[in-house]
């Protein structure tokens, strides 16, 4: 029988931001409020994280702020996958899932990612950068490094990201449109994604772009709790503590992570 552990990790890089700067330092404002002992560590499906064994801090990515970050990350998820953990990273923005998942691909066959979002992040390039945080899942998906892509909560969606999900074949379900996980059908082994603007603003004014009418922290929560598969992997990306109110934000990546991280070790 697999052991089941997961390796925190944080990656404090907003180099391909195309917008606001702020979410590099995102992992080091989580790292403290999970140390800090004032967060309950109790999951609601029942599994405790606080002091348990299967879950390893795994520390930070030395940043420069250049592509080569993303060789260092891909290494460092890559040894962690080695060494059978599930790696759960920290943004950054979401530039990063990228060489994520060019090294979860390389474990880790069919991979389904389920990515939430206001925004598809499937633009070609953004402003001269194919590596932008507005283009992940273009890379993603061009180089094969998934079976599925299922994004939740877009509402940004223009003609030319159109073009790209259907090219792609990507699973859409833009938020004018959102009923709840019961149709999804999730099949593993499973990647989840979260950029914390796929929340309305009400429930994470602590991001780089504002999205109004997105998902609730319930919401999201629901689509983790139905997932009925092997999580193999995940990331939280673009909490910008710059913007955010009295760490409320930062509280929400938590919750998201404790629900996250327990079914991780528990499928």
């Amino acid at each position: 029988m697999t052991i089941k552990k997961v390796a925190l990790l944080g990656m404090p890089f907003d180099g391909f931001s195309s917008f606001l700067k702020g979410p590099a330092k995102a992992p080091d404002v989580i790292a403290d409020l999970l140390k800090n002992g004032s967060l309950n560590g109790s999951t609601e499906l029942g599994l405790e994280l606080k002091g348990n064994p299967l879950i390893t801090d795994a520390g930070s990515v030395d940043c420069k702020q250049t592509e080569q970050d993303f060789e260092h990350l891909k290494e460092k998820v890559s040894a962690l996958l080695n060494d059978d953990f599930k790696p759960l990273v920290f943004g950054g923005d979401h530039s990063i899932s990228f060489p994520i998942l060019a090294a979860m691909a390389k474990k880790h066959q069919n991979l389904t990612i389920v990515h939430f979002d206001a925004h598809p992040d499937l633009y070609h390039e953004f402003k001269g950068n194919p590596l932008s945080n507005a283009c992940p899942f273009a890379r993603i998906m061009e180089n094969g490094l998934a079976a599925r892509l299922v994004q939740i909560g877009i509402r940004t969606l223009n003609k030319h990201q159109r073009e790209q999900a259907e090219k792609f074949n990507v699973e859409v379900h833009e938020m004018r449109n959102w009923q709840g996980p019961e149709l999804l059908q999730i099949k593993g082994p499973v990647y989840i994604s979260v950029d914390l603007d796929a929340l309305d603003p009400a429930f994470a004014p602590g991001v780089s772009h504002h999205e109004p009418g997105g998902l609730s922290v319930r919401q999201i929560l629901d689509v983790i709790h139905s997932i009925d598969a092997p999580i193999v992997g995940a990331d939280i990306v673009e909490y910008n503590p710059d913007r955010d109110i009295n760490n409320m934000t930062a509280v929400v990546a938590i919750k998201i992570y404790k629900e996250i991280c327990g079914k991780m070790l528990s499928n």
